[in-house]
């Protein structure tokens, strides 16, 4: 397979994060997914991959961080969770499980030799349910909604028999048992007979059964249910009753709340595979739905300081079963353009059911990609809904089949401009830039999407609609959109209130965040970790504008060097690089937009309208807080990484280089040039213990 380009990676992880939030509503707020839990696991993890290869693309609506769904349409009462409940990461193979044990390891900086044990039980499909115990007492149930707030299902709970009203035996004043509600396989059909004769709506499959279920604003819906529960973790809690994973969860089994039979405590990688296997050989036998095997780092003190990633714990991993696979017929192949100009061809598949999910499109990349496979109209293919990008095609049943080969288009099929592949490049790219209607509407989508400046009323459509009468043309564009209000106001669908809330969004986004309309801007490889990293260091637009102009390179395509001419761009250009995460790549993509005239016209049109303030990161308080820390030598008591995760919870910069502008070197043994520099430029410089009292000084 042909590797991904970062244009590509950009255009297709905004994608992702529509689908993926998209899917994440059916799945949470409706109760009514539109694909199969593996096709949405490996969604998940092709965009994960794709962030871990391009960091400076991450975007803000990343699914990396998000948990669960939102909650605002839900008819229950919201409930705000004390303790955050996370999701957890995926692995697909024994190699990922392997690696996950040895990031646990380098994290830790524990000896060769010392063993990390590991909980492992089985993941049912299940809806995630926090129960809030006070001495012993149920008193509040609630969902995981999107993490931060949930609803609450307290009144429905009472109608399950495997959560106690009151815990048996002595309890902490505070304790929140965390675990899964489910439905047995035989309940589940049970239900869907009944739903059918009564001619009622099916459910899709037991966990979304089980999640209709619990969500019921009347909780005599739920009782109705045959509804269970098991225990897997906790949440708040006033006191821990043990020291490791494997304790606690045997004092909440202690308490009278099921856990799940196939726990096991494993000291190995083996041992952790073996149980996955024992477990998925008696899955088909199971009476509940199962996806997986969830391994946990079983002592609690390490799993305090390992720590949380966006959306999940370091010290936790799913290791997923296998997705399915099935045959179908490729009928059509469409070609789509992204707002980077990008042709992606699309198979269009008679539908097939893989899993109980229906699956009608497959994405096949680029050119290089359908040449790969040999697809053509009328193909039988093998699809698979788990791997790279899924739904993907495996293999080709009858590419020796005599048929005229399929010929991607030379031409782009939105404005007839010529498509070509650059030197070096497999995508193939529309000519045509802003006269290309694809990508100019695709470049105003991504200015007014989530992760941008989050326009509420300008979606997709309106963009269409408005760019369509000509309304819309740059991004500047859509701050004049209040000049148009009574023409808005004759369209079809537009009322008074509509008309004055999208213009009253419009108007609250006049002095936008610094970071967010710069990502907007969809510049290539800026972006919104890399958007957040540059107005950090030089505050406001313009003096971004100063230096990414100043500093404006060449680069040379066989030596891949970089040089400045003149003394004021070989400045602008150290201050450049001396940004944690802002590469050469970075710095000539913005040298690159800042000398083109069309660009500039578009920056200066868009800064006479909107006034940015200056972009101040606010901190966590603490003796570090604001500053640029450096750790160089070997750390004895904690992993590099460790020490970066700690500065940037303290409100610190961490930063690989000591420069004039680092405050403090933490210097372990070992420690050569940094410390050196550091001495040089009068940089204060500690040990290890004194960076362990500064962390334990702020708690």
């Amino acid at each position: 397979m042909t590797e991904t380009t970062q244009a590509e990676a950009a255009n297709e992880l905004m994608r992702l994060a529509k689908q993926i939030r998209r899917h994440n509503r059916a799945y949470h707020a409706h109760d009514a997914p539109e694909i199969s839990d593996a096709e949405f696991d490996a969604l998940v993890r092709r965009n994960a991959e794709l962030e871990a290869q391009f960091p400076a693309l991450v975007r803000a609506d990343s699914p990396t961080s998000d948990v669960g769904h939102e909650i605002a349409a839900s008819p229950l009462s919201k409930v705000p969770h004390e303790v955050r409940m996370m999701s957890l990461d995926n692995a697909f193979s024994d190699e990922e499980v392997a690696e996950f044990l040895a990031r646990v390891r380098r994290f830790l900086n524990l000896p060769e030799g010392e063993p990390v044990a590991m909980t492992a039980e089985d993941k049912i499909d299940g809806l995630s349910c926090s129960l809030r115990y006070e001495k012993g007492v149920l008193v509040r149930a609630a969902t995981r909604g999107d993490g931060q707030v949930g609803e609450d299902v307290t009144p429905n709970v009472a109608h399950i028999a495997d959560i106690p009203q009151k815990l048996e035996g002595r309890a902490p004043e505070v304790f929140e048992i965390r675990g899964e509600v489910y439905m047995e396989k035989a309940a589940f059909a049970a239900l869907n007979a009944a739903q059918e004769e009564a001619g009622d709506k099916l459910f899709a499959n037991p966990r979304n059964a089980a999640a209709g279920s619990l969500r019921q604003k009347d909780a005599n819906v739920t009782a109705k249910r045959p509804l269970r529960f098991w225990a897997h973790g906790w949440g708040a809690a006033s006191e821990v009753p043990g020291e490791t994973q494997m304790e606690v969860v045997e004092r909440i089994r202690q308490w009278g709340l099921p856990v799940s039979p196939d726990l096991k405590r494993c000291e190995t990688v083996e041992e952790l595979l073996q149980h996955y296997r024992s477990i998925s050989e008696g899955r088909p036998g199971l009476g509940y739905e199962i996806d997986g095997v969830v391994y946990k780092v079983d002592r609690l003190d390490w799993q305090k300081r390992l720590g949380f990633v966006a959306k999940a714990p370091r010290w936790a991993m799913a290791h997923k079963f296998p997705a399915e696979r099935a045959e179908t017929v490729l009928e059509t192949i469409d070609i789509q353009v992204g707002r980077t100009g990008k042709l992606t061809p699309v198979g269009r598949l008679a539908p097939v059911l893989v899993g109980g999910v229906t699956v009608t499109n497959v994405t096949l990349h680029n050119r290089d990609e359908v040449e790969r496979h040999g697809v053509r109209p009328g193909d039988r293919v093998v699809v698979q809904r788990a791997g790279d990008v899924i739904p993907q095609v495996v293999e080709n049943l009858t590419r020796d089949v005599p048929r005229e080969t399929y010929k991607f288009p030379d031409h782009c099929p939105e404005c007839g401009s010529e498509a070509v592949a650059e030197e070096g490049e497999v995508d193939v790219r529309c000519t045509g830039g802003l006269i290309c209607p694809a990508q100019r509407t695709e470049r105003l989508k991504h200015f007014v999407s989530r992760g941008a400046l989050d326009i509420e009323g300008l979606g997709e459509k309106t963009i269409d609609q408005f760019f369509g009468l000509g309304w819309l043309e740059s991004p500047a564009d859509i701050f004049r959109l209040h000049e148009r209000r009574d023409d808005i106001l004759a369209l079809d669908g537009w009322k008074e209130k509509s008309v004055d809330n999208l213009i009253a969004a419009i108007e609250g986004k006049r002095k936008p965040d610094a970071a967010r309309l710069l990502f907007g801007l969809g510049i290539r490889h800026v972006g919104v970790v890399t958007a957040r990293d540059l107005m950090r260091s030089f505050t406001t637009l313009p003096k971004l504008r100063e230096i990414a102009s100043a500093a404006h390179v060449t680069t040379s395509r066989d030596s891949k060097t970089k040089t400045a001419t003149g003394v004021g761009e070989l400045e602008a250009l150290n201050e450049m690089t001396s940004i944690d995460g802002v590469g050469p790549s970075v710095i000539e993509a913005l040298g690159d937009f800042f000398h083109e005239e069309h660009n500039r016209t578009v920056w200066d049109d868009l800064l006479s309208l909107v006034e940015p303030p200056p972009y101040i990161v606010e901190t966590q308080e603490s003796p570090v807080s604001g500053k640029t820390v450096v750790f160089t030598g070997k750390l004895e008591t904690m992993s590099r990484d460790e020490a970066k995760a700690q500065a940037e919870r303290l409100g610190a910069k961490a930063a690989g280089t000591v420069s004039a502008k680092t405050d403090l070197v933490v210097a372990g043994p070992g420690a050569g040039s940094k410390l050196k520099k550091a001495a040089d430029l009068g940089v204060e410089v500690i040990d290890e213990a004194g960076w362990a009292a500064i962390v334990e000084a702020a708690g």
